[in-house]
């Protein structure tokens, strides 16, 4: 029968409620999700073979990748991490990058952008548990997979026992587990609940140098006072490093296995766990499933072939929000029950912070884009987060029968001690299926309903499930969440616009039920009560006025925010975003974001009765779905005028080209032996910048010699990564510029591959007497070091000339002179950059040697020029503005640009390679009230104006509310180099 807005007599549901005559169950029974805090209470953190046990309850950690470093601005941690709490994430993972606190041996910096200590801080006062990942190696797409530059010119193999090595981790570690070790959950300061030991160490994995290292990492970490459970994350399930493969002197259990799996989004998804598969199904099983990286997008390189980055928008239109629902509910079946993915959050590889193989943005496809704007990711994210906080069965599952359906691929799983049924139901298609699904009820009887799957999706449905207070006997639709609010039990069903959906509930006596919104059918028999909809916005019937059914599409259950309060669970619909919810007395304290107008409805505990939004009063009326509710009630987001960029002024740069230039106070290269993996040319000498204490960034290099007129040409070896260059000029004559050969698909593994720039000597400059052979080198930083061989130790720089009798000297930013604030990612060795130009203090108007200039630039010179401007930006007080800069030009034009706004470098644009064109710069960096200077350092091989074409700022999005942003510390005074 068709259920309109009229009661019906003749059905009765069951539901944990005292008016159908059931007590209510303990809130551990209840789903009841209490986020963690940093409450001064000790707490155990443990596990079994099923999942992590906190406090002894059950908890399926359900987990996002954000990484503080690519965020320099503290404020906006709160904005990612109050975002991923309110869309169901209940933890977070976090690498610590070691090169972003140690500039030198022995200095570790964890203040300003580096502040650990905050970031855990925040981390707890948003309810979110922490995976913490410190190293000492992470990978991660970084310079030197986060070694330190100074570490590449140290003796002994990284990665092993080998005694140096270990020394300067053990000093590293020391630093940065005084931090973490004091914010465990364990001693109740603070929410790290894991501590991850290596990352995908695959190599020396059956050797006693291997198992040496992770012994020595084990002590060290539980010396330095860290309790929580220890795991490393295996690179693919291969068994690892899983309990017992090392000698931990540790027989307390606290060792668990991990793994990485990245699949493609064309696969079907794998059997990765313990219900499926043969390779390392097997490998930990009394510890749960755990994959410590799920792929949540990918990282995107630069363009030109052979690896033709895209952009980020073709990432994440590969591996959408189908995509995702197909991975990690298959994840869930397969019995993962610590789940992080990798990335939610990617943020910014700002500086000399990426390693050669990506550009500046490391936005990732992820959920949260790299401006921290949502998008349609987080849908799915925020509909398996809510329903694992709301339905706490779901993290103790045993492998049930199998079910064949046609067309779909079942997951049929069961709780060993309550009886209900779980069931992933996918579609390997490309057109949706619908086919009848046999669900086993709770009591063991049977029903047949239909299922209907999209094309390359998947759902998790149940039978006999409790979700909050209320058992489902079963659905065809995903349960989303279940929450009690005044005298109301409130189950969310979610799913895709238009899909069929039905819900059934057991029977018992006669109770009045009301279709409030859409529209439903409903039928009792069998002493089942089943209610069918079509998913579209928001259906709701009300049973009994005691229960409260909501069937809401992707879209609805985009705007339904659930949060715990001390006084009780909140449940919100409407506005953009919830961040937080506080309740006083009679009045529902919230906070959060709208980017269109909004409505507002709130449910909450007895007794509330008012609602502030945002520290404002709304005008709220009572409804007839238990709820305080008004209509358009939260303004949107007022526009954001952006200005153009004018007033340009431009300064030539490169005076180390000229042969008067005074380099007296260079050092000079001399050395005779290096602990790098590239091979010192016979006869030397060691030209290799990081030999030198020049770590980041572009490096200078003048050679005299004497006699040039026998000299047809010179030969100039050079190493950088990927899309590095090398100009050379002779007497300050240009020879031209060499770009690195983009590798082959060997090279490109091991990232060790030699350049060699030929250039011929001009008649006029082929006479006797004195020369100068100045080079400039664009180095695009270290290599990673995912297989353990040193990678990170191949050479930066010049490796040899064909030159004899020459006398070499070299010049860049060393990082124990780096900026102390910003630190030595900042900047590299420029002349501009050596003495400050690229600092707010460095006024461009009416300072010595800047002249006017407008873009697009007309003039072609080979070397370095810089342009600088400065604008105000006025966003209002209640706005959340996220701005970058974009770059446009002919594509054929060979230059690239380093881009500083208040002295911070946010990136490097390669105009004929690409993809990037706009650069996010966060808020706090950026003064969206007040006054900014941006400098471009612009490197052209003379073949192209020396200059970019245009440069505007963009609106990357927007929203009314946001957090409070405080100004980063950004010091005007040069540096003086």
């Amino acid at each position: 029968m068709e259920l309109s807005r009229r009661t019906f007599t003749t059905l009765s549901v069951l539901t944990a409620t005292a008016a159908a005559g059931f007590s209510r169950p303990a809130s551990a029974a209840t789903g009841t999700a209490t986020p963690p805090t940093a409450d001064g209470a000790a707490h155990s953190v443990t596990f079994d073979k099923y999942s992590m046990l906190v406090d002894g309850e059950r908890v399926v950690l359900w987990s996002g990748e954000v990484h503080p470093f690519r965020l320099p601005s503290p404020s906006l941690w709160r904005d990612v991490l109050q975002k991923l709490r309110a869309h169901g994430y209940n933890a977070i993972s976090i690498y610590v990058s070691w090169n972003f606190h140690s500039p030198a041996p022995g200095v570790y910096d964890f203040t300003g952008v580096r502040d650990l200590d905050l970031f855990l801080r925040t981390a707890a006062e948003c309810g979110l548990y922490v995976i913490a990942r410190p190293g000492p190696y992470i990978n991660a797409e970084v310079d030197a997979g986060g070694f330190p530059g100074w570490l590449t010119v140290t003796p002994g193999t990284a990665r092993t026992s080998n005694a140096t090595y270990l020394s300067h981790v053990d000093e590293y570690l020391t630093a940065v587990n005084e931090i973490i070790s004091r914010h465990q959950y364990t001693s109740g300061d603070g929410t790290v609940v894991l501590y991850q030991l290596e990352n995908e160490y695959a190599s020396y994995v059956t050797s006693a140098t291997g198992k040496d290292y992770m012994a020595h990492l084990y002590a060290k970490v539980r010396a330095d006072g860290i309790d929580v459970p220890l795991f490393h994350n295996d690179k693919g399930r291969n068994g690892y490093w899983v309990p017992g493969a090392f000698s931990t002197g540790d027989e307390s259990g606290r060792y668990l296995y991990a793994f990485d799996g990245y699949p493609s989004p064309s696969a079907t998804p794998y059997d990765w766990g313990y219900y499926g598969g043969t390779v390392g199904s097997q490998a930990s099983p009394d510890t749960p499933g755990f994959i410590a990286e799920s792929g949540g997008g990918w990282f995107d390189p630069w363009g030109g072939a052979p690896f033709g980055g895209k952009g980020y928008a073709a990432v994440r239109a590969s591996r959408d929000a189908a995509f995702e629902r197909r991975q990690y509910l298959t994840h869930l079946a397969n019995g993962i029950k610590i789940h992080n993915v990798y990335m939610t959050y990617g943020g910014t590889s700002w500086g000399w912070l990426p390693a050669p193989v990506v550009y500046t943005s490391y936005d990732y496809g992820a959920a949260l884009d790299e401006g921290r704007g949502l998008t349609e990711k987080l849908v799915p994210m925020h509909q398996i987060g809510q329903l694992l906080a709301s339905a706490p069965e779901l993290a103790k599952l045993d492998k049930a029968a199998d079910v064949t359906v046609s067309g779909l691929k079942v997951y049929h799983l069961t709780h060993p001690d309550t009886g209900a049924h779980v069931y992933v139901v996918r579609n390997d298609t490309s057109t949706p299926v619908t086919s009848p699904l046999p669900f086993t009820l709770a009591e063991g009887a049977g029903v047949t309903a239909p299922v209907t799957v999209g094309g390359k999706d998947a759902k998790l449905i149940a039978a006999g499930l409790k979700v909050g207070r209320t058992t489902v006997a079963y659905s065809t639709v995903q349960p989303m969440l279940g929450v009690s609010a005044g005298r109301r039990d409130i189950v969310v069903f979610a799913g895709r616009a238009g899909e069929a959906a039905q819900a059934a509930f057991s029977c018992d006596g006669e109770p009045k039920a009301v279709v409030l919104d859409g529209a439903a059918t409903a039928s009792c028999a069998d002493g089942l009560l089943t209610v069918s909809t079509e998913l579209a916005g928001l259906v709701r019937v009300s049973v009994d006025d005691s229960l409260l059914v909501l069937f809401a599409d992707d879209a609805a259950s985009a705007r339904l925010w659930r949060h715990d309060t001390p006084s009780g669970t909140v449940l919100v619909r409407g506005p953009a975003l919830l961040r937080t919810a506080r309740l006083e007395g009679a009045t529902a304290h919230l906070e959060g974001d709208t980017v269109t107008e909004a409505d507002l409805e709130v449910w909450a505990p007895r007794g509330v009765r008012e609602v502030m939004w945002n520290g404002r009063p709304v005008r709220v009326r009572t409804t007839d779905s238990g709820s305080l509710a008004a209509t358009r009630a939260l303004p949107g987001v007022a526009p954001v005028r952006l200005p153009a960029l004018t007033g340009w002024r431009h300064r030539a740069e490169n005076p180390e080209s000229e042969p008067g230039f005074d380099d007296a106070d260079w050092t000079v290269a001399d050395k005779a032996s290096s602990y790098s993996t590239t091979a010192v040319p016979a006869g030397g000498p060691v030209l290799f910048a990081d030999d030198y204490g020049f770590h980041y960034g572009d490096v200078w290099y003048r050679g005299s010699f004497d006699d040039a007129s026998g000299l047809d040409s010179v030969g100039l070896a050079y190493i950088t990564g990927t899309q590095g260059l090398l100009m050379a000029w002779l007497d300050g004559k240009p020879l031209g510029t060499h770009r690195m050969p983009v590798p082959t698909s060997a090279q490109s593994t091991t990232g060790t591959w030699t350049a060699t720039a030929t250039f011929a000597v001009p008649d006029e400059l082929r006479t006797t007497g004195g020369h100068v052979l100045s080079v400039l080198v664009r180095r695009m930083q270290h290599d990673e070091d995912g297989g353990a061989r040193d990678s990170h130790k191949a050479a930066r720089g010049l490796v040899s000339s064909s030159l004899t009798d020459v006398t070499w000297r070299i010049q860049g930013l060393r990082t124990a002179d780096s900026d102390p604030v910003r630190g030595p990612l900042n900047c590299g060795g420029l002349y501009g950059e050596r003495h400050g130009w690229h600092l707010p203090g460095a006024e461009a108007s009416g300072a010595e040697g800047w002249e006017p200039v407008s873009f697009p630039v007309s003039a072609q010179r080979q070397g370095v020029d810089w342009y600088r401007t400065s604008f105000r930006l006025a966003v209002d007080h209640d706005v959340d503005a996220s701005i970058g800069i974009t770059l446009t030009d002919d594509a054929t034009r060979a230059y690239r640009v380093q881009l500083f706004v208040n002295g911070w470098n946010m990136g490097q644009y390669i105009n004929d390679v690409g993809p990037q064109h706009t650069f996010a710069v966060p808020n706090g960096i950026l003064r969206t009230r007040g006054r900014n200077t941006l400098a471009l350092a612009v490197l052209c091989d003379g073949t192209a104006p020396a200059g970019p074409g245009a440069v505007e700022l963009t609106l990357l999005g927007s929203a009314a509310g946001g957090v409070r942003v405080a100004p980063v510390e950004s010091p005007e005074l040069p540096s003086g180099r």
